[in-house]
């Protein structure tokens, strides 16, 4: 199951707001489409986002009705504008548009044509590179899970979060697959519920013994003994290792630290902003208050209550076990270790 696709000469995004009682797929030749499918979240998680922003970047070049070098660099930055204002959070999204535009102005440059079908081609690589990833976290990541272990998350990060496999929960899913015995406590993850309405489905397909919680139940859980570790997906990592991940988070690893439980990022190298010093330089996301008003479009509180609605937290470095990345397990003191990965490689991509 792929989260974003190209089939019949357009993109193919599995519709995540419809899930879990409805499978839809959205197909669109529009970069206006996709920018609003990023917008209202109904593609999400880092990695599936910034593959669709490659993608739309694509058919911006596939759709350049010019053969000017300068009109079609331009057209490319219109629609990089256009899907950099979707989400400000999410690293993945901008190294994406960023990668896409350095990778159209060798060609562009040169005067290689077609432009459109080399982007398309480099598109399509980013998306197998994704699950290859994914394939490479979930390996390493399930290292740090014994059998037995009971273990929490929070939001999504199964399949649907990138284009396949998934980040947090791709270790799990796969030692589960190994047949260590695991069970998975997912919180419901309020506003949106991507937890009740996503990750549940996500475990329930991949045969992942799971128990939907309510935000402020694991707290009486690891009260209780009933965790051992905590696994989540992150958004953005910045050069000392803070992480920037659903709203909730941060909470959930304030009460992995009082408990001694081991608190586990996992996160590709594409979500890592080494040119953010700490998580204060983060942009956090505010999204629309009916988001908190509403479930399911049935208000719960008056029409006009006054509303907060933050869609990310950042999570101090000191908080956090260790990060997995496709090149292994990081930890502590992570400037440090963080450099050390990216010396002599650069950014990735």
């Amino acid at each position: 199951m792929r989260t974003v696709s190209w089939s019949d000469d357009q993109v193919v995004l599995i519709d995540q707001t419809r899930l879990p009682h409805q499978t839809e797929y959205i197909r669109t030749r529009s970069v206006q489409r996709l920018a609003e499918a990023i917008r209202v979240m109904e593609v999400r998680g880092a990695p599936a986002i910034g593959v669709t922003a490659a993608y739309a970047m694509a058919l911006a070049a596939l759709q350049s009705s010019s053969n000017d070098p300068q009109q079609q660099l331009a057209a490319l930055e219109r629609a990089r504008e256009l899907l950099a204002q979707t989400r400000p959070t999410a690293t993945n999204l901008f190294w994406a548009l960023n990668h896409m535009m350095e990778f159209a102005r060798e060609p562009v440059s040169d005067g290689a044509t077609p432009l459109g079908e080399r982007m398309l081609e480099e598109a399509h690589r980013m998306a197998d590179e994704d699950v290859a990833i994914n394939q490479r976290l979930a390996e390493i990541g399930a290292e740090l899970i014994p059998d037995g272990a009971n273990v929490s998350t929070h939001c999504n990060c199964g399949p649907l979060c990138a284009v396949d496999l998934g980040t947090a929960m791709a270790p799990v899913i796969y030692a589960h697959q190994q047949g260590k015995s695991i069970h998975v406590f997912t919180d419901e993850t309020r506003p949106r519920l991507q937890g009740a309405k996503l990750n549940a489905w996500e475990l329930a397909n991949a045969g992942v013994p799971y128990t939907l919680i309510t935000d402020n139940t694991a707290a009486y859980l690891m009260q209780q003994g009933k965790i051992d570790l905590v696994m989540i997906g992150v958004d953005r990592v910045t050069a000392n290792g803070d992480t920037a991940a659903k709203i909730g988070v941060y909470g959930l690893a304030v009460l992995a630290h009082h408990h001694r439980i081991p608190f586990y990022a996992v996160s590709p190298l594409s979500t890592i902003d080494m040119s953010l010093a700490t998580g204060s330089d983060i942009a956090v996301e505010q999204r629309d208050p009916d988001e908190v008003r509403k479930v399911n479009d049935t208000l719960i509180t008056m029409p006009d209550a006054n509303v907060l609605n933050y869609a990310f937290d950042v999570t101090p470095s000191t908080l956090i076990t260790a990060i997995v990345t496709e090149v292994g397990i990081v930890r502590p003191p992570y400037r440090k270790s963080l450099a050390e990965v990216f010396d002599g490689r650069g950014i990735p991509g």
